[in-house]
């Protein structure tokens, strides 16, 4: 018996948009376009009556920007969403935004040409995350959705789709289960929004950093998000942490500059050649593969344009893989939330060198996939909830390596 497909719902001003968006979808048979609206007060309507499992949603739009209608849905029917953005330097800005306010994800819009071209499978690909994507229900900050008065009103109210259960395959924290990696979609489902950011606690003693001390950390789908939870809980003078999340270009500095404005530390786009250092994080450049090299002083970023490494570039795989060696024992390394199964492979290596090594858990990730393959090929010594990354991080760092080399794990999940 065949499964479902997911149903998209398409929300943009553009026709011609609405119609390249509606021919790349097409061309996938798990995925149905059930609708297109023009504007956020169509699309309403069609919410309801079509019951859509995905939308994507332009930001610019008539009547109704598609920020606020987004806020909307995440506190009146929360559905995985994808905005469709300008390359602007005001739309990457507006995307983040997006993501905080619960959006999946975000993918640039095609250019001139109006052909998708690779963005097709790259669109496909992201659809079919948020479709099984849990979705975090914003704090209640209710904006009411009022018509305008040449708008007539709506047969049907926009109310809550309740929760639907978890599947029977979930299993407890720590144990590895023996089911395959992939399997049939899994519906959304909803968790309640993470508490109010815990004040940045006192640094650690600089004195522990080798010069060799590196934190990597890598995610996907829900990645923004989980990322600012953890980085804006760390201190201010821990080692470098090197970044890959996957991101379209043109949106990874706008990711980036938003984080350095809330941590304790630097966060910016990592350029080629940039010397990693404490107190610095850097964010690989989307559509660009980032690696580490030694020089003699420390670590230094090289980028590359190379082949997509699981449909993917940056790859965290490639940044994992190349401070194996370089980092051994010293590497604190993370996978977080997302689709697919980039960053196991290199998990597991930097494991094999005697790094400490974790995943996200199923309970908080968007998406468990990535952190679950590095669970189950053991490239992850422990899965942890998000809020707990930070302290376990922070305790790594101040690990002596001979303690954790080859593969033991002192290093404690808080209470």
């Amino acid at each position: 018996m065949s499964l479902r497909k997911i149903r998209v719902l398409i929300i943009d001003d553009s026709a011609v948009i609405r119609k390249v968006v509606s021919e790349a979808l097409a061309n996938d048979p798990e995925i149905e376009v059930v609708g297109t609206a023009i504007d956020p007060y169509i699309a309403r309507d069609k919410i309801v009556q079509l019951k859509p499992d995905v939308l994507t949603l332009d930001i610019e739009m008539p009547r109704m920007d598609g920020l606020t209608f987004l806020k909307i849905i995440m506190e009146e029917r929360p559905l995985p969403v994808i905005i469709m953005s300008s390359l602007s330097k005001a739309g990457s800005h507006h995307a983040m935004e997006a993501l905080r306010i619960g959006a999946v994800d975000v993918l640039g819009k095609p250019g001139g040409s109006y052909s998708f071209g690779d963005l097709g499978p790259q669109l496909i690909s992201k659809i079919k995350a948020a479709a099984c994507a849990r979705l975090r229900k914003p704090a209640p900050t209710r904006t009411p959705f009022k018509k305008p008065p040449s708008t007539p009103p709506a047969d049907a109210p926009l109310t809550p789709v309740p929760p639907r259960p978890a599947p029977a395959s979930a299993v407890p924290l720590q144990t590895r289960p023996p089911m395959p990696v992939t399997g049939p979609r899994a519906a959304p489902t909803y968790r309640p929004a993470p508490p109010a950011r815990v004040p940045v606690r006192p640094p650690v003693r600089a004195g522990l950093h080798h010069p060799r001390r590196l934190i990597l950390l890598g995610a996907s789908t829900g990645g923004t998000e989980a990322l600012r939870e953890v980085l804006t809980a760390l201190p201010g003078d821990l080692p470098g942490i090197a970044i890959v999340q996957h991101i379209p270009a043109h949106f990874s500095k706008a990711f980036a500059d938003r984080l350095n404005t809330i941590c304790a530390f630097e966060v910016r786009e990592a350029v080629d050649g940039d010397k990693l250092t404490s107190g610095l994080a850097l964010v690989a450049p989307g559509n660009h593969h980032m690696m580490l090299q030694w020089a003699g002083d420390g670590y230094r970023v090289r980028l590359s344009d190379g082949p997509m490494v699981w449909h993917q570039r940056p790859a965290v795989d490639l940044l994992f893989k190349s401070a194996a060696d370089l980092a051994g024992p010293y590497a604190i390394g993370g996978i977080l939330t997302g689709m697919g199964k980039d960053g196991a492979e290199g998990l597991l290596r930097i494991r094999e060198k005697g790094a400490i090594t974790f995943a996200q858990d199923e309970a908080t990730s968007v998406v468990y996939g990535m952190p679950k393959v590095a669970w189950e090929n053991g490239g992850a010594q422990r899965q942890l909830p998000l809020d707990h990354m930070a302290d376990f991080i922070t305790q790594a760092v101040a690990t002596a390596p001979s303690a954790h080399n080859g593969g033991t794990q002192p290093a404690q999940i808080p209470a």
